[in-house]
């Protein structure tokens, strides 16, 4: 497993697979082991996956201040990964909370991205919000599945800050878009992903600034997509087109039926549009 060493010292492990041109991926959580990831439904057969675990996660090392867990501070990991592997210019892809992380790396490096794939984005950095009762909405879609009475109650105690632990749990179906076998492995793999510590700082107060994050993001050219799942509850397909207004070269792609990992839910179709995307 390769190491590298960010600027402050702290050692720092990423994953690769796949062969061809490299694009750099994010993991969100935020501040979760890269391993859910997995090679994203086969998308490293169209390029070479490196896959970063952030400080404090995986196989990387704990840094000595835990306020460098703070998402924009972690910019300066992704610019020394560049550095590494000695890009002059690089692929990105950033899934669900990472892609605070890329539009802020984008927003602090514009010359050194190429090409942007946000999946599932979280929208903290833009300062897009989701009303609770817009997840409802969708939520709904989903009235004719099994799992879905029990899981709509979760939902409705969380939107209206009435949840318990269960109702966190119970809700888990709607992150998947088809709650089978597979999703439900892969969310019990979750268990011991995720460093607490860091998730609390990742979104401290001063990560984020949305005006001047969506001023440089408008000023962005570079061919961008945002893939959304039809399903998914952040972000909404609304949400995301949205959010893919911010940038003057984007598209928006909605995956019918997916959810929050839209590669377990159709990995043909995600690894299609994907690489179609990057290539």
């Amino acid at each position: 497993m390769p190491t590298f060493s960010a600027h402050d010292g702290t050692d720092l492990a990423y994953h690769v697979s796949g062969e061809g041109v490299p694009v750099i991926c994010l993991p969100g959580g935020p501040m979760r082991d890269s391993a859910y990831l997995g090679e994203l439904g086969g998308l490293s057969a169209h390029r070479r996956l490196i896959v970063l675990d952030h400080r404090g996660t995986g196989q990387s090392a704990i840094p000595e201040d835990a306020a460098s867990y703070r998402c924009d501070r972690l910019v300066d990991d992704v610019e020394a990964l560049r550095e590494h592997l000695g890009l002059d210019r690089l692929d990105l892809l950033a899934h669900s909370a990472g892609a605070n992380l890329a539009v802020l790396y984008v927003a602090r490096h514009p010359e050194r991205v190429g090409r942007l794939a946000l999946i599932t984005p979280s929208t903290k950095a833009v300062g897009l919000v989701t009303t609770g009762e817009a997840r409802l909405e969708t939520a709904r879609l989903r009235k004719d599945e099994p799992w879905f009475p029990v899981a709509f109650a979760a939902l409705e105690a969380i939107v209206t800050d009435n949840a318990t632990d269960d109702d966190w749990k119970a809700m888990e179906p709607f992150f998947y878009g088809r709650w089978d076998a597979t999703a439900q492995a892969h969310l019990a793999a979750e268990d011991g992903q995720w460093n607490e510590e860091a998730a609390v700082a990742f979104g401290a107060e001063g990560a984020f600034d949305p005006d001047a994050t969506r001023t440089a993001l408008a000023t962005f050219d570079a061919p961008v997509l945002l893939l959304a799942g039809g399903v998914d509850l952040n972000p909404l397909p609304s949400v995301a087109a949205e959010f893919a207004e911010l940038f003057p070269n984007a598209e928006l792609a909605v995956q019918p039926e997916a959810g929050h990992y839209p590669w377990l839910d159709d990995a043909d179709r995600f690894v299609a549009t994907v690489a179609t995307f990057l290539e």
